[in-house]
Parts: C-alpha cells; sequence; structure tokens
C-alpha cells in the first residue's frame, strides 16, 4: 500500500519523466494575488505564467502545492473533523502546460497515470465533460475507451473555469471514482450527486479562450493546461478508504494526539483527533511562511484555527498544552518534501506553546460564562450576541469557536446581534481615538483601517508582492485616481514596504500597475494602515486595481545591515561599560545608524575600541540571525531587551544573533544578543559586512550617542581614512605606523614655542615696547598703570597684570589689547586697595567705552572685551573716573 509521501513522488516522478519541470510549491502567503488570503490552489503561483505577465525558463510544469482553505469564500473550517473529506490543509498535486500540449495530451497522461502507474480499477472510474466539449468527449473515447454513458455531459459552470469575468477560461474534464453501490450516491449531474458513492479525484481545466467585458470569447493563441488532484482523496482511494483521514499520514498525527493526551484515538473521541491533526498541519505551515497569530487579517485566521484546535485538546481532558508536542510527528511525515518545517521547527513549537498557553488561561472562563448564559435561556434558544461578542472581546473567544462549542450542544448564535455588538465597539473606539489629540486630518486612516482592516506587512519573507490597491489619498481626500507627476498616498491590502517605526526608516520602492507606476519614497504606519508616499511617474493608478510593488533591494539590505549592527552595538555596550546601559532612541537608516543609550559620561578611546572590535567579532562569527514569537513576558524572562520608543502587543517578535561562550545569561544559553523587535535584519550576521564606529557624543543629560557605519559605507569610511592617513604621513615624512608619535612631537614643540612666544610678548610689553609706553600715575591717590597693546593674545594679558602688580607694589593696573578685529581688556589691584578698589568696575567701566558690555572676575582681577579699539583713550579715561571716584 503506498503511502502519501509515495503518491507526491510518483506523481511529480511521472511528470517529470514526461518532460515537466518539478516546481517547488509556493508560500502560503500568495506573492502575485492580492485577491487571495491563501494559496488556495496549484495554478495561484502560475497566474502570472498564465496571463503571459511572467515567463519561466520551461513551458510544462508539475507540483505539489500546499493549500489552505479557512477564510473567505473558500471556507471549510466548520466541516473539518466531521467529515471525511474536509481539510483547512491540504496539497494539490498539478500538471500544467503554459501553451506547449492541451487536451490530446493531458487526458492520456491524467488517463495513464491512475491506471497504470496508481493501479487504479479503470472499470470503476467515469468522467464528465462541458457539455460543448465534443474534442475532450472523443479522446476520452479514443485513449481511454471509455463508453458514451461514463462520459457525462455538464452544461453548468461546474465544468467551465475562468480567472475572473474578463481573461483565460475554458472547459474542464473531472475523473470520477465509483465506490460501489454499497454507498449511496449517483454519478454527477444526477439528482443524488450530493451522495458519497462517485468521488471526484482529478479535474482538469483546458484555458482555451479568452473572455472579454461584452462576454464574447475568442481562442487563445497558445492554450494551456492546469490540473489539479488532492493528495489526501487520492491517497485515501490507493490505502483502500473512504475516509481521507484513514490514511498513513493522518493516522500517524492521529495517534500523536493520541499518545499525547491519553486518549483512544479511534473511539468516540475520534473527531477531536481528526481536528488536531488537520488544524496542526495548516497551522505549522502557515507559521513556517512567516504567518503569526494575531487579531487581523491571516494572523486573526490562524489563531482561529490554533484556538479550535485547542479547545479540542481541551474537549479530550488534556490540562497541559498539547499542540507543540506534535510538531515533531509532523515533521517525521512532511519534513523531507517541505524542508521548511524543519527549519522552522522552533518557532512552530514555541508559538504553538506560547498561544495554548495563553489560551487556557481563559478557556476554563470563557467556557463558564457560556454554560451560565446558556442556563438563563430556554433549551432551543440561541445565544445572544452580545453575550457572544463578550466571549470574544473579553476572552478572545472567535465567533466560530463560540459556534463550535454550542453545536455540540444543538444550540445557535444570534449572529446578527453580534455584528451589531461589533459595530458598537468599533464607534465606540473611533470616538476614544479621535479625541486623543491626533492630527484631524488622520481619521482617514482611521476609516480606511475601519472600512478594510489594517495592512498585511508580507516585508519579512520577501521584497517583492501583488496588492490591491484599497485607496489613492490626495490632499488629504480618497480620490478614484491618480495622473502623472501627483503627489499621493497609496493603501494597499498587503504589501512587502516597511513602515517607519521602531527606528526603523520606511522602504523606497516601485508600485506597478497595468495603467501606471509610481515610485514610492517613504513608508509610513497609521492605525495599521501603511501609507505609500508617492510620486506617480507614469500613466494612471486607479483605485480597485492590482498592483505590483517592489521594495529597493539595496537599501532594504543597507537599512537591515544597520538595524542587526544595532543590536550586537547595543550589547557591545552593555558588556563593556555595565548592565545600566539602555537604549534611549535610534536611527537605522541606508547610510548610517545611530544609537542613543543611557550612560552617564564621553566613552574613553579604549572602549570605543573596544565596543567596534566586539561588534566586528560577532559579525565575523557569521551566525544566523534567529527570530521567534512568545509574549511579552517570557521574552524578558529569557533575557530580551526592549528596545525604546516601541509598543508590544499579546505577542513579540524576539530577535536574536551571535553565540558568546563567556556570557553567563542563565536561559539564553550563549546567544549574545536578544532583543524585542518589529524591524528587520540580515539572515547572518556576515550579511553586515563591517562596523566602523564614528564616535560618541552628548545627546542629552545623562544619555549619549553612537554614530557607526556598516557595509560598503563603513567600508568607504575606513578607505577614506586610510586615504588621509596615507597623506599626513607624506607631509610628515613618516611611516603610518609613526605618524601618532610624530603629531605628538609637534604638539609638544608648538606648545614650546607658543610658551616662548608669549613671554617675549611679556618681556616686551614689560620693557615698554608697547604702542604707548606704561607710566604710572596718581588719580584719586592711587597709582594707575595703563597701557594698550598690539600682538598680544587676551589669555597673555592676566599674566602681565601679575608683572605690573609686582613692579609697582600698591596701585591698579589696566591693559587694552587689539587682538585682531577685537578688543581684550583687563585689570588688576593689588591686595591692600581691594577693600576701596574694584578691577571689576574698572573693567565694566573700560568695556563700556570700547563698545563692548559686561566684564567680571575678582575684586583684584577682571577681564572684559571690547569692538572699538580707536576708544582705548576713552576707556583709560572712564577708568580713572572709577579712582577718583
Amino acid at each position: 500500500m503506498p503511502s502519501l509521501n509515495d503518491i507526491r513522488s510518483t506523481f511529480l516522478d511521472y511528470f517529470k519523466s514526461n518532460g515537466h519541470a518539478v516546481v517547488d510549491s509556493s508560500p502560503l502567503v500568495p506573492r502575485n494575488d492580492p485577491t487571495l488570503m491563501f494559496t488556495n490552489s496549484g495554478m495561484v503561483q502560475f497566474k502570472n505564467v498564465f496571463t503571459g505577465v511572467e515567463h519561466r525558463d520551461f513551458t510544462r510544469a508539475a507540483t505539489s502545492q500546499k493549500c489552505v482553505r479557512a477564510g473567505g469564500k473558500h471556507n471549510d473550517l466548520d466541516n473539518v473533523g466531521y467529515t471525511a473529506r474536509h481539510h483547512t490543509f491540504f496539497e494539490m498535486l498539478g500538471n500544467f502546460s503554459f501553451g506547449d500540449y492541451f487536451k490530446a495530451d493531458a487526458i492520456p497522461f491524467a488517463w495513464d497515470l491512475i491506471t497504470k502507474e496508481f493501479g487504479i480499477d479503470k472499470d470503476k472510474l467515469l468522467v464528465t465533460v462541458y457539455h460543448t466539449d465534443d474534442e475532450a468527449a472523443n479522446i476520452w473515447k479514443k485513449h481511454a475507451g471509455l463508453p458514451d454513458e461514463r462520459i457525462i455531459r455538464i452544461a453548468t459552470n461546474d465544468n467551465f473555469w475562468s480567472m475572473g469575468p474578463t481573461g483565460p477560461c475554458g472547459p474542464c474534464t473531472e475523473i470520477f471514482f465509483d465506490h460501489g453501490d454499497h454507498i449511496w450516491g449517483g454519478p454527477p449531474g444526477s439528482a443524488e450527486e450530493d451522495g458519497d458513492r462517485f468521488i471526484e479525484i482529478w479535474n482538469l481545466v483546458f484555458m482555451q479562450y479568452e473572455q472579454f467585458e461584452d462576454g464574447h470569447r475568442e481562442d487563445l493563441p497558445k492554450p494551456s493546461i492546469d490540473t489539479g488532484m488532492g493528495l489526501e482523496r487520492i491517497g485515501a482511494l490507493l490505502q483502500g478508504s473512504h475516509d481521507n483521514y484513514d490514511t498513513d499520514l493522518f493516522k500517524a498525527l492521529i495517534e500523536a494526539s493520541a499518545h499525547a493526551t491519553s486518549q483512544d484515538p479511534y473511539g468516540d473521541k475520534n473527531v477531536h483527533h481528526r481536528v488536531i491533526a488537520d488544524h496542526l498541519r495548516s497551522t505549522s505551515f502557515l507559521i513556517a511562511d512567516g504567518v503569526m497569530p494575531s487579531n487581523e487579517g491571516r494572523g486573526y485566521v490562524l489563531r482561529r484555527i490554533m484556538r479550535r484546535a485547542m479547545r479540542h485538546a481541551h474537549l479530550l481532558g488534556s490540562k497541559d498544552p498539547v499542540m507543540h508536542r506534535l510538531v515533531p510527528a509532523l515533521v517525521t511525515q512532511m519534513g523531507a518534501a517541505f524542508p521548511e518545517l524543519g527549519r522552522a521547527q522552533v518557532l512552530i513549537e514555541e508559538t504553538l506553546k506560547n498561544e495554548e498557553t495563553r489560551f487556557r488561561q481563559t478557556l476554563d472562563r470563557g467556557l463558564r460564562l457560556l454554560d451560565d448564559e446558556l442556563e438563563k435561556l430556554p433549551d432551543d434558544a440561541a445565544l445572544p450576541g452580545e453575550s457572544a461578542f463578550k466571549l470574544y472581546d473579553t476572552y478572545g473567544f472567535p465567533l466560530d469557536l463560540t459556534q463550535d462549542a454550542l453545536r455540540e450542544k444543538g444550540r445557535a448564535v444570534d449572529t446578527d446581534g453580534f455584528t451589531i455588538a461589533m459595530e458598537a465597539q468599533k464607534a465606540k473606539a473611533r470616538a476614544a481615538w479621535t479625541g486623543s489629540g491626533e492630527a484631524a486630518d488622520a481619521t482617514i486612516w482611521y476609516d480606511l483601517a475601519d472600512k478594510h482592516g489594517v495592512t498585511e506587512f508580507l516585508g519579512y519573507e520577501t521584497e517583492v508582492a501583488e496588492g490591491q490597491i484599497l485607496a489613492l489619498i490626495k490632499d488629504g481626500k480618497c480620490v478614484e485616481e491618480s495622473a502623472k507627476g501627483a503627489s499621493i498616498q497609496v493603501v494597499v491590502n498587503q504589501t512587502p514596504f516597511y513602515g517607519e517605526s521602531g527606528g526603523q526608516v520606511g522602504d523606497q520602492g516601485f508600485l506597478k500597475s497595468d495603467t501606471g507606476k509610481a515610485k514610492i519614497i517613504d513608508t509610513r504606519k497609521t492605525a495599521g494602515v501603511f501609507i505609500h508616499f508617492a510620486e506617480v511617474t507614469e500613466g494612471t493608478l486607479v483605485t480597485g486595481t492590482g498592483a505590483e510593488l517592489v521594495v529597493d533591494h539595496d537599501r532594504r539590505s543597507a537599512i537591515r545591515a544597520n538595524h542587526s549592527a544595532t543590536h550586537l552595538l547595543h550589547e557591545a555596550l552593555r558588556e563593556t561599560l555595565g548592565n545600566h546601559v539602555s537604549q534611549r532612541g535610534s536611527l537605522n537608516a541606508e547610510d548610517r545608524l545611530r544609537f542613543d543609550f543611557s550612560h552617564a559620561k564621553a566613552l574613553t578611546s579604549g572602549q570605543l575600541s573596544k565596543v567596534e572590535e566586539d561588534v566586528n567579532a560577532y559579525i565575523r562569527q557569521n551566525t544566523k540571525v534567529e527570530t521567534r514569537i512568545m509574549t511579552p513576558d517570557d521574552a524578558r524572562a529569557l533575557g530580551a531587551q526592549a528596545l525604546f520608543g516601541e509598543k508590544y502587543g499579546d505577542e513579540v517578535r524576539v530577535v536574536s544573533m551571535g553565540h558568546d561562550a563567556k556570557s553567563e545569561k542563565g536561559t539564553n544559553g550563549e546567544t549574545y544578543s536578544i532583543e524585542l523587535c518589529g524591524g528587520t535584519h540580515v539572515r547572518q550576521t556576515g550579511d553586515i559586512g563591517v562596523f566602523a564606529l564614528l564616535g560618541d557624543s552628548a545627546s542629552s543629560a545623562g544619555v549619549r550617542r553612537i554614530e557607526a557605519l556598516t557595509g560598503e559605507a563603513a567600508l568607504r569610511h575606513l578607505s577614506e581614512q586610510e586615504k588621509l592617513l596615507s597623506e599626513v604621513s607624506l607631509m610628515l615624512k613618516a611611516q603610518p605606523a609613526e605618524v601618532g608619535d610624530r603629531v605628538k612631537a609637534l604638539m609638544d614643540e608648538r606648545k614650546a614655542l607658543q610658551n616662548e612666544v608669549a613671554q617675549l610678548r611679556r618681556e616686551l610689553a614689560m620693557s615698554g615696547g608697547a604702542d604707548v609706553a606704561p607710566e604710572t600715575r596718581d588719580v584719586g591717590g592711587v597709582a594707575f598703570l595703563a597701557q594698550t597693546l598690539s600682538g598680544v593674545r587676551g589669555k597673555d594679558l592676566p599674566p602681565l597684570i601679575d608683572d605690573h602688580k609686582a613692579r609697582i607694589g600698591s596701585g591698579a593696573v589696566l591693559l587694552i589689547a587689539d587682538t585682531g578685529g577685537k578688543v581684550a581688556v583687563a585689570a588688576g589691584v593689588t591686595d591692600d586697595l581691594t577693600s576701596t578698589v574694584s578691577a571689576v568696575d574698572i573693567v565694566k567701566a573700560a568695556v563700556a567705552a570700547l563698545g563692548g558690555k559686561g566684564g567680571g572676575g575678582r575684586p583684584d582681577m577682571a577681564q572684559g572685551g571690547g569692538s572699538d579699539f580707536g576708544q582705548a583713550d576713552a576707556a583709560i579715561k572712564a577708568a580713572e573716573q572709577i579712582l577718583e571716584n
């Protein structure tokens, strides 16, 4: 009996032997179709190939595509576990032709695979075709030998596929397996077609036409093939079962669930194990593809699935978190085909454990509340919507989880009442928000969030994605379209552009639609809405259309390097200066990084060198930069540093990098840096390249600021520094290693010469070589010496004052020096006269006459400055008046 892994391999090997390229599954988050919440079929990743927008280096392909249907119009969540074939996660086997082969090859490929390779009894097979597709019917007759009664013509859209109202479309042919008359049901097209006897196992779509807005169709120049066969469904058939959950993969997961909960895997509680097994797959693959639990968008759907599984574990009597313990069994079963599961195993386990731990803390209280509410109602009454909303709002119960709990009791929920309560809460939140002091024009972003939901950020996983233009804003108002030359803001449903936050600047790049193109010059976030500030460069952008968004890769790479280096810098500062260091602000731009941190004094050159050396050492380690999701409390218990200015919700991203064998951080092990951070980062520390400190300065009281460069910017800086050192070496006629000693010698020599010059100036002034020879005269009974000087610096005046005071013994001295555009003034009074005469009064009077203000010092020595040396005589007279009075 073949396993599901065997069946997948047989399918892919078969088509590979028939000239098909085996293409890896695309992620569950579509990068090329903004209308989809999750990838839900095999053709999603080839959509642009079919429409001609994208070209690959092959014309035929085969895949095993992972798919999720748990939201929007493709929502099977309520049925999962209760039916034989509903899943939230499934694999779609498919073969594709992009203008290569068509019906004459596609039908034989399918028939030969299932009858020869898989060995399915051809007598139990029948097919459907679109009622006008004689070509397909004739091929089935000729190649498979099917009689007319086993080729059923269907006139409805069940056998006609289209990509949308316009575009590629064409008829389908479906292959059905007859499980036998012991099972109720009729063939497709009959009144009993909803029974389980005839099960569709493969659908072949013939992309034959292009449909236009007026409804008419034209033949495509290169018709194509798109097929889909569910692995779980064909697996059940080949393993002799009518139930997808009765296959080897699901048996292994169900048994793992039974072992973890100590419950019989196939008893009356089997449905709980089935739900857990299915939801384990969908949640694990979603987390591996970058979706994290949240209260919005894809993260909300993930949380709903997780909590539904966790409640079924609770119903099995489990008192502790279970889901994370089942991940190894899933990796064993599917990790070889999907290696991303193994790579993300730790992240998956931690996310499931943290979510279940938090959920179980409120589950019992929520279920008690539900029971209390039901006791107040008649036996057949629906739960009031207000009560259901209280469960959602207070205890985190999604509506469908409440419905699932009531389903087992034969009860329903007043969903209209729930909606009314939800809208009332939104109105209340909006009123509170608009009254919070925000600018009035910012309410437009809240309106958009209320209408469309928050923007899905895809930028952790990709720099290119498609989005749907939800709104164009010009001059604070929504517009339907915007033409070339306009400056606008663009809002899309999902984006790879990072919105400025946490010190990281917003992304730049471009946006391109079928009708126009725009340059994105900045990206910001408000009320959960990512705002793309743009300039329309070509054509016209139109609201409601799809668009490709491409982040400037080189710029993003430089920003990532600076952000990751900031984390390493933070830890290096803590290890060098002490644990008091904490972040007080940061900037991570494409050209530099800036980091403000708590520290009272400037760093020494030795400390700066050590920090720079440590950061570069961890860059050279080239360790993987790991991201995990956990609660803020768990993250802090792990030792994670919270970044200043960040707001944290129920879950946080924890970014860790580097290994430090010397560190003693308890539960951290040897991890060097662990930070709470929502920004984008390099994949390996080696991607940072090199780290160069520019210097340390004061930012504010008790806060220092470091600026630094990484990567090419750092290399350019170091190269410029080396070039400058070489030029200085040549000028000094010394080797680069000798420059420091040579400069010190020159500085010492210069200082000695300055002192010598100053001494000569003083001697010259004392000897009477000034512009006016010094003389002492009696003014108001005080010996007074006044002198004007040139070529003497202001700082040389106090020593001259002391020399003159020593020479005259008792009296007052005033010196006025022309220092080249400015005037320096100094006055001195011998100690025996300071009780009656103040040098400060003398200086102030002289300074005022010289066109200056102020002046000050001590009674025995004071200084000031003026601007008009031509008033020196007036200044001397003003000083004399002070003495006379």
